[in-house]
């Protein structure tokens, strides 16, 4: 495993997290609106943003028999026809380039998920620097070893998918040459819950395939992502709108630009203090030494006079002998006169 490069911004454990803001269907079918979740990314401070590239009839038929409608009552979009779905929510080829202009004028990653040969080769032309496969196409063999073959870098989502399954998708990459390859854990329910979030999976995946993971997040809030840094996380992945309000296809899970921003600077402070293993003080540790408890004289002495529990006390601040010596000391006799408030020495003592 190694870290590597997607437009010049370093993906691994030693830098920061990627924070990619998937648009999908959140533009409800206005360029504009998709330009303004560019520059709303840009501003919240994610890395890259992200499209999906398709058309309702490459992913699916218009078709109303039931296995083609969603029946799941606990689904943002039961009742609809996959067709339906797709149709509202699928970018137009056209806004490809524009989105990808924007998004590179304001220093963000331009990336999406292609569903087809054809998509590959529109992504192709616009110069994309990775491709992401969505958990629905993990198995999606043919389509992966497309993506492999462009020789840049490919993010795999693996919601659903098995040990097995990886491993097949996996080994489909790197069979191309491709060894740049980030696995992102997932859960493949809109909105997902916390508890099934399982982020314990993210190291062992970094483990079993020996590749970078992350997480894509379909939980609401950013207290599932921002926990992902401390498994290892180097991608963090969420769907994110203008106003959930507003509506569309993804809006009930998906973050507010506010919500974004703090995504994007907690996971940076997530990892910043994952740190390494350290014991003792820092060096801005230092400093507060002095506040620790030590033996210091609670009465004027007289040359000569014993130590006791009523003329020694363990307080602060840390000047004076350690407090483990406190048993030791007392009952030794001090070599000279010490005024209260004296921090306790071995040369005062006889």
């Amino acid at each position: 495993m190694r870290d590597f490069e997607i437009a010049g911004k370093t993906v691994g454990r030693h830098m920061p997290p990627l924070v990619i803001a998937e648009m999908s269907g959140n533009h409800n079918q206005s360029l504009q609106r998709a330009l303004d979740l560019v520059d709303a990314a840009a501003a919240a401070g994610a890395h890259a943003v992200k499209l999906q590239t398709y058309t309702a009839d490459t992913l699916t038929i218009d078709c109303d028999r039931p296995e083609f409608r969603i029946s799941d009552p606990a689904s943002p979009w039961c009742g609809r026809t996959l067709y339906e779905l797709y149709q509202e929510a699928y970018t137009p080829w056209e806004w490809h380039e524009p989105i990808f202009e924007r998004a590179r004028a304001r220093g963000l990653i331009p990336l999406s998920t292609p569903f087809d040969a054809g998509a590959v080769e529109l992504l192709e032309r616009l110069d994309a620097p990775c491709y992401k496969i969505a958990s629905f196409e993990s198995t999606d063999l043919s389509l992966i070893r497309l993506v492999a073959r462009t020789g840049k870098p490919v993010i795999v989502s693996v919601g659903m998918a098995t040990v097995a399954e990886i491993d097949d998708l996996v080994r489909a990459i790197r069979a191309e040459g491709c060894e740049d390859i980030v696995l992102l854990k997932c859960t493949s329910t809109y909105p997902a819950s916390p508890a099934d979030s399982h982020l314990r999976t993210i190291p062992h995946l970094r483990e079993l395939f020996d590749v970078q993971v992350g997480l894509s997040d379909h939980t609401l809030g950013i207290g599932v992502a921002v926990a992902a840094v401390a498994f290892g996380a180097a991608v963090i992945e969420k769907h994110f709108t203008l106003r959930r309000a507003d509506g569309g296809v993804d809006a009930a899970f998906s973050l507010e630009p506010q919500e974004l921003a703090a995504l994007a600077a907690e996971t940076e402070r997530a990892w910043q203090a994952l740190g390494g293993v350290r014991y003792g003080p820092t060096t801005a540790e230092r400093q507060s030494l002095v506040f620790r408890r030590s033996i210091f004289v609670t009465r004027d002495l007289r040359a000569g006079e014993a130590l006791t529990a009523d003329n020694i006390r363990v307080i602060r601040p840390g000047q004076g002998l350690a407090p483990r010596h406190y048993p030791e000391v007392l009952g030794r006799l001090v070599t000279r006169d010490v005024k209260r408030g004296t921090p306790l020495a071995w040369e005062l003592l006889a």
